[in-house]
């Protein structure tokens, strides 16, 4: 279907509005890490909308781009908490190409957001390319004048903060982390161009800012957690983030046992996130040679995530 994006098959098209409402409810099943509903469905969905993209009139075409992007989004997410990193690289190019034919810079820099991921799954070597692909989406983003420009721009840095936590560079990490703060303190918690934005998800950030920059900052993680949990309202995925994120810290400073109950709330939450995800499959197997090694709902667990 992707290698067919700009000479689809033919077939029929339904109206924009019914299109559009498909969209939608991926966008909230990639929300709320529903990825087995994705991978049924976008296939055809993306081909359906490649379609009409291709054969529509010049006054359709840049809401068709921008409900491109956002299918796009989806199925990466799919492809990317799955590891098909390869999948979710050409996916994000695609995102690439059709961000600009919607005419909306909010919705390009939404896509430089996403982009990290090639960045992330490329290890090490790339954090600091990635931290600067984000600096200059921030260069080219909108002046941050309403809501929407604020969460966007605020996206950005709390993703630059993640990226340059990884990179062990702690002093881009605190400044970004400042800047989406204060963005973070002017607009509602909400989802802005697909993305979870406001206090709670920059809090949450912090966490993960805290664990990228390594167990020598596993305090602050621990700090946090211990004064705040993520409310019931925010996307699921985002909430078994957090818990993933906090599993790691807990297993630094010597705390097993809450480590495993927080890898066990991330399942509650969110399962398919959370069983995908390397870093449980990691501290699964680290736990299980450390703690507990006789414990049915530890193994139980270990193998559910395919820890080895």
């Amino acid at each position: 279907m992707i290698a067919a994006y700009d000479v689809p098959e033919d077939g029929p098209t339904r109206p924009l509005h019914s299109m559009r409402g498909d969209v939608d409810e991926a966008v909230n099943w990639r929300l709320g890490a529903q990825y087995t509903r994705i991978v049924h469905v976008l296939p055809d969905l993306i081909a359906e909308l490649t379609r009409a993209y291709h054969q529509s009139s010049a006054h359709e075409r840049s809401e068709l781009a921008a409900l491109l992007v956002s299918a796009y989004r989806s199925a990466d997410a799919a492809a990317y908490k799955s590891g098909a990193r390869d999948l979710s690289a050409r996916l994000v190019e695609l995102m690439r190409w059709a961000a600009p034919e919607a005419g909306d810079p909010l919705l390009s820099a939404s896509v430089a957001y996403v982009r990290t991921e090639t960045f992330f799954a490329a290890h090490a070597h790339a954090h600091a390319p990635g931290l600067r692909a984000l600096e200059h989406a921030l260069d080219s983003a909108p002046a941050p004048n309403d809501p929407p420009e604020m969460a966007i721009r605020g996206a950005l840095h709390m993703r630059a903060a993640v990226i340059a936590g990884r990179a062990r560079d702690a002093a881009a990490a605190a400044t970004h982390l400042r800047e989406a703060r204060a963005f973070a303190d002017q607009v509602t918690e909400g989802v802005y161009y697909g993305t979870a934005f406001g206090p709670d998800s920059v809090r949450i950030h912090e966490v993960s800012v805290a664990v990228s920059l390594g167990d020598g900052h596993a305090d602050h993680a621990l700090t946090i957690a211990n004064e705040w949990k993520p409310p019931l309202d925010l996307p699921a995925e985002r909430r078994s983030g957090f818990y993933i994120e906090l599993a790691r810290a807990q297993l630094w400073s010597g705390l097993a046992d809450d480590a495993f109950e927080s890898l066990k709330a991330a399942r509650r939450i969110a399962p398919q996130h959370t069983r995908e995800h390397p870093w449980v499959r990691e501290d699964a197997a680290t736990l299980r040679r450390l703690k507990r090694a006789d414990s049915e709902a530890l193994t139980n667990f270990a193998e559910w995530c395919a820890a080895t």
